[in-house]
């Protein structure tokens, strides 16, 4: 019998909702293959079943309403029948007699009389006719599962992953899913065994199949149900941390990770400040997207040119680490579970690796302090970073040069213990953003300063007005620049763009002379 192409009701597959039957037919499809399987994989495997019952039902229904049409079959007379060519017209043969075409040779001429009374004459049983290629054999955009899951697989895939979360025989590693029943036996022994590996290796991850190769751990005929094992049996274990970007599963211990990438460092640890966001103006708001502060609201996305320059600013200088910023997030590597992904950068002009973190949670990478001091940088330097040929790296490239003597703002720890500036001639090899950069000669002195004013708990705006007062004096009208005054601020806190532009917009003690210039408020002055 001829099936009718499948016809879905509108958004089926829009507002499709995973059902118990579903995540019953996932779990028994999974024991069968004893293979683990994405969201990807078991959203294209829940598709096909659909796509199946689907039919399955339609071609029930189809018996109350007649066998399709074709040509080539032979029909006898009260049968009833679909006509798709007709638009899925219903109608019953009323007489059959043999026809006559010498050209064609046997056939039959059925009289077909409609539901609303027409008749009409059809041949059948001619075996070579164009309406006898099956319908569902032609283009049907219904039941092609490629053009679903394109269409509709992101989301499909979202759905599956909440519902298999609450189904406790399922287990998940790495974003494949697994019934936990046919795990293999990965014992206390082995796991040890695992940890002696990892730490012969000082540090660096290693892949569950490298673990296994020097761990004596029960092979199976199945791979990737080993390997998956394996992973599980580590993912369980907290002395062990899963550091791979998405589609690689990479394992160190805990205790040999860097204390930077287990805890924010202290020059980037911010306090949050209750601000009103609508205080900031236009240019407020397109200098907070230039300045990457990976604690800002923008979303400002990565340009399609593949690279970004950005400000190295004095936390991320001191911390040796980069900001994952909303305009850069895209260069980085990602992780479905993960927090804390390790990877590789490579110098740009000398192709050295840099063995680096990206801190996701908190929106760094760590692992830059010796290549900083080794480029001469300063606060304020311009670095780019721009997408590798090769996957799991990203490229950055310090903008260097021979060393000049330049006159630039140098900060100094003063008599109290507090912080003055002053322009002095300094040695510089790097290109740099004159109104954020900052030479640092006593890095001790400006951590204290820097505890002293977290012990003080010191308000943002009386901070903001102790720094305008100090950089004010740098120049012969007074006025200071908000990129400056946010750079010179997050020398002593850490403090995103937007609350130090809202106490700038909403305090009296500030005024605006244009550009995003302030100077003090006369008042203030006449108390110094």
């Amino acid at each position: 019998m001829t099936n009718l192409p499948l016809k879905l009701p509108a958004e089926y597959w829009q507002n499709l909702s995973v059902t118990k039957r579903d995540i019953e037919f996932l779990q028994n499809y999974l024991f069968e293959t004893e293979t683990p399987l994405t969201p990807p994989g078991l959203a294209a495997v829940l598709v096909e079943e659909r796509i199946r019952l689907e039919r399955e039902t339609q071609a029930k229904e189809q018996k109350n309403f007649g066998e399709v049409f074709s040509p080539k079959e032979t029909y006898k007379k009260g049968q009833k029948l679909i006509f798709p060519a007709l638009g899925l017209k219903n109608g019953t043969v009323k007489d059959v007699r043999p026809g006559n075409n010498p050209e064609v040779g046997a056939f039959d001429v059925l009289e077909i009389t409609f539901e609303d009374g027409t008749n009409r004459f059809f041949a059948a049983s001619l075996l070579e006719h164009k309406l006898n290629l099956p319908p569902e054999d032609k283009a049907d955009p219904e039941s092609d599962p490629t053009a679903i899951l394109m269409a509709y697989g992101d989301e499909l895939q979202k759905k599956l992953d909440k519902a298999l979360e609450s189904d406790e025989s399922l287990v998940r590693i790495a974003e494949a899913w697994f019934p936990q029943a046919l795990l293999l036996d990965i014992n206390a022994g082995h796991l040890n065994l695992a940890e002696a590996v990892l730490e012969m290796n000082a540090g660096e991850p290693l892949t569950a199949a490298s673990l296994m190769e020097q761990v004596d751990v029960p092979r199976d005929s199945n791979p990737s149900l080993t390997e998956f094992s394996m992973n599980y049996a580590l993912q369980e274990d907290g002395r062990f941390d899963e550091v791979g970007p998405t589609g690689e599963v990479l394992w160190c211990l805990k205790r040999l990770e860097p204390d930077e990438v287990q805890n924010i460092p202290a020059a980037l640890k911010y306090d949050p400040v209750d601000y009103q966001r609508e205080l900031l103006n236009t240019q407020m708001l397109a200098l907070e997207a230039q300045l990457d502060d990976e604690l800002s609201e923008t979303e400002q996305k990565s340009p399609h040119a593949g690279e970004v320059l950005i400000t190295l600013t004095y936390p991320h200088w001191r911390a040796g680490t980069l900001p994952v910023s909303s305009r850069v997030e895209a260069f980085f590597p990602t992780a479905l579970e993960s927090p804390r992904i390790r990877f590789t950068m490579v110098d740009g002009k000398t192709g050295e690796k840099l063995p680096t973190w990206v801190v996701r949670e908190y929106g760094y990478v760590f692992g830059l302090r010796k290549w900083y001091e080794k480029q001469k940088l300063i606060p304020g330097a311009y670095i780019l970073i721009r997408k590798s040929k090769n996957p799991g790296e990203v490229v950055i490239e310090a903008k260097t040069h021979r060393p000049n003597r330049d006159w630039v703002r140098t900060v100094l720890a003063g008599s109290d213990g507090g912080l003055v500036f002053a322009v002095l001639k300094q040695d510089i090899s790097c290109e740099y953003n004159e109104r954020m950069a900052i030479v640092v000669p006593d890095v001790a002195a400006v951590d204290a300063a820097f505890l002293q004013v977290a012990k003080s708990r010191k308000p943002l705006e009386k901070l903001l007005r102790d720094m305008l007062r100090e950089l004010a004096k740098l120049t012969p009208q007074g006025h200071v620049h908000a990129e400056e005054l946010y750079s010179a601020v997050n020398i002593l806190r850490r403090v995103p763009p937007a609350p130090l532009f809202a106490v700038l917009a909403s305090t009296k003690d500030f005024v605006h002379v244009g550009d995003l210039h302030y100077r003090l408020a006369e008042s203030i002055v006449e108390e110094q």
